[in-house]
């Protein structure tokens, strides 16, 4: 008979922290909070993996919490006493914002301060001045502050926290890592959290902890069938825009949808492509300051709209840098990491995302597997379609192998589908194309960094001084990066599959969401908006249904 779960009330934590966790809507721990919290309650060492969307921020953030309400009962003075570790600023965000809810009835008692932000070293002394109990930043920058002798941890550190493990080195923060820690204590508690165990995080193992005890909670890092489908389509690269089209613009597609590509000029080639059909869809920049990076992705999650085009950290780094002169090599690596700093598929927090297309394949297993798991996370399901081109079939068979294992059936089902249904629409996608030009693409990126520029805060008092820059900026030439062809906008009912008539509405345009109404639910409680119901699957049809409505499955 199997064991009952242990409930956060059974794990003898303070009653204010309960509270946030049922403020947040917590019903019962994840299997990661279940098996590390009365662990790390117990002072002990973790090596943690989990899967993305398993709750590991909440596995190390409530212990900590924990712990440091209960240092102030026993001791009054004000010191670090946490140093969490990330590999990205919108990780820090993103941790900082997770303290914070749980700390809502102790805020007093647990002070939290996010160093990871691009402001100067200077502007962040005061907040360590304070000696704020929960430290969260990136390595360089932690050191940076360590270095100017604004943190002091050698004397009150009691915790430290590496989350996403298995990335600080591959973003290039093996240095500032080992360099850190010797300015920290002798005895301290450690947590790696990861979601994967490689060499690297094998290679922090040996550096931070002492005697742990090592959590491997899923042997799939993907969910299985029942709540993630996964599915791939052989496509050539006109075949991929076409596609793309037909399923945003017959809106077969539906909720939520996180759209990766290899790299960032391509990202802006399809948002000009869908842009011609007036299909709205945002980029993240690596390019824009990450103020402006969250705040799309906090409009996403709470459902301004619909789609987001972005490329993974594997892509970001520089194709040439592997080819560079020796004399530059550490110029090449600060330059990398810095692009690194930026992650879509790793450390950022979507929310309730229903479908991830994969436009251009992943190079990686492990990059696949972080695609794929923004959706269907929690108890919420997801669907994952990957085009795949001839090029990128060895990619396809690496990945197939790594998620099949033991399993007899492969986890990405063949997606059944007629290309020969959809030739009419191929006309219409060769001519939005032939506007989206390498000039086009090149002029969009220029426009998106000077709108950023006029919004920047930090201008803004150069501009005062300045005002004729400001109306240079201004009136520059207005940039159109592709032509819009006002024909494109709607769909023509003969053009629509015989298949799928009845069943989508070609006059229905897209458009731009306004700001939602609803308050947006809580984080760890939220329901997937497509209420269960796989939004792929109308899409879905066999050689035996082309004069017929497609099925819908349960």
């Amino acid at each position: 008979m199997a064991t009952e779960k242990l409930q956060f009330h059974e794990m003898g934590l303070d009653d204010r922290l309960l509270k946030a966790v049922a403020d947040l809507g917590w019903s019962q721990p994840t299997l990661i909070q279940e098996k590390a919290i009365p662990l790390a309650l117990e002072g002990k060492d973790l090596l943690a993996r989990a899967r993305t969307g398993s709750g590991k921020t909440a596995a190390y953030a409530v212990p900590v919490i924990q712990r440091v309400l209960a240092s102030k009962q026993s001791v009054r003075e004000q010191d670090v006493r946490a140093l969490i570790l990330v590999p990205s600023r919108e990780l820090g965000q993103q941790v900082q914002a997770m303290m914070r809810q749980l700390t809502a009835y102790c805020s007093r008692d647990v002070r939290v301060a996010d160093i990871a932000g691009k402001a100067d070293v200077s502007a962040q002394r005061p907040i360590l001045m304070e000696k704020p109990d929960v430290v969260v930043g990136t390595p360089s920058r932690v050191l940076a502050h360590l270095n100017a002798h604004n943190l002091l941890l050698h004397t009150s550190l009691e915790m430290l926290v590496v989350d996403e493990a298995d990335l600080l080195f591959s973003f290039g923060f093996e240095d500032d890592l080992k360099n850190l820690l010797c300015h920290l204590p002798k005895i301290y508690q450690s947590f790696l959290m990861s979601a994967t165990l490689s060499e690297d995080v094998q290679a922090l193992k040996e550096l931070l902890l002492h005697n742990p005890v090592t959590l491997k909670l899923q042997g799939s890092q993907l969910p299985d069938s029942s709540q993630l489908e996964q599915f791939s389509i052989q496509c050539e690269e006109e075949d991929k825009f076409l596609v793309i089209y037909t399923l945003l613009k017959l809106r077969l597609v539906q909720g939520k949808t996180l759209i990766f590509v290899g790299a960032l000029d391509r990202c802006y080639r399809l948002k000009l492509f869908l842009e011609q059909f007036s299909i709205p869809a945002c980029v993240l920049n690596s390019e824009l300051p990450v103020q402006s990076r969250c705040h799309i992705i906090t409009q996403f999650n709470q459902g301004f709209y619909d789609y987001i085009i972005a490329t993974d950290e594997h892509r970001l780094a520089d194709p040439a840098a592997t080819s560079q002169p020796a004399g530059k090599g550490k110029k090449n690596k600060a330059r990398k990491s810095k692009e690194k700093e930026y992650s879509v598929s790793r450390g950022v927090d979507f929310q309730n995302v229903d479908n991830v297309i994969n436009f251009d394949f992943p190079g990686t297993v492990e990059s696949y597997i972080h695609r794929v798991g923004r959706t269907a996370r929690a108890d919420n399901p997801g669907t994952a379609l990957s085009f795949v081109a001839h090029t990128e079939t060895a990619f396809l068979s690496e990945v197939e192998e790594a998620l099949t294992g033991d399993k007899a059936e492969s986890s990405l089902k063949p997606y059944q589908f007629k290309m020969e249904a959809i030739e009419g629409f191929r006309y219409r996608c060769r001519d939005a194309m032939r506007s989206v030009t390498k000039q086009a693409v090149r002029e969009a990126r220029l426009k998106e960094i000077k709108q950023e520029l006029l919004n920047s805060e930090k201008l803004k008092t150069y501009f005062e001084d300045n005002p004729r820059d400001l109306q240079l900026l201004r009136h520059d030439q207005d940039l159109h990066p592709a032509v819009i062809k006002p024909h494109l906008k709607n769909v023509p009912e003969y053009l629509i599959p015989d298949a799928l008539r009845g069943v989508v509405n070609p006059l229905s345009n897209h458009r731009r969401r306004k700001r939602p109404t609803q308050k947006p639910k809580p984080h760890g409680v939220a329901k997937s908006s497509f209420k269960g119901k796989n939004p792929l699957r109308s899409f879905r049809y066999t050689k035996k249904t082309t004069n017929k409505k497609p099925s819908h499955s349960k």
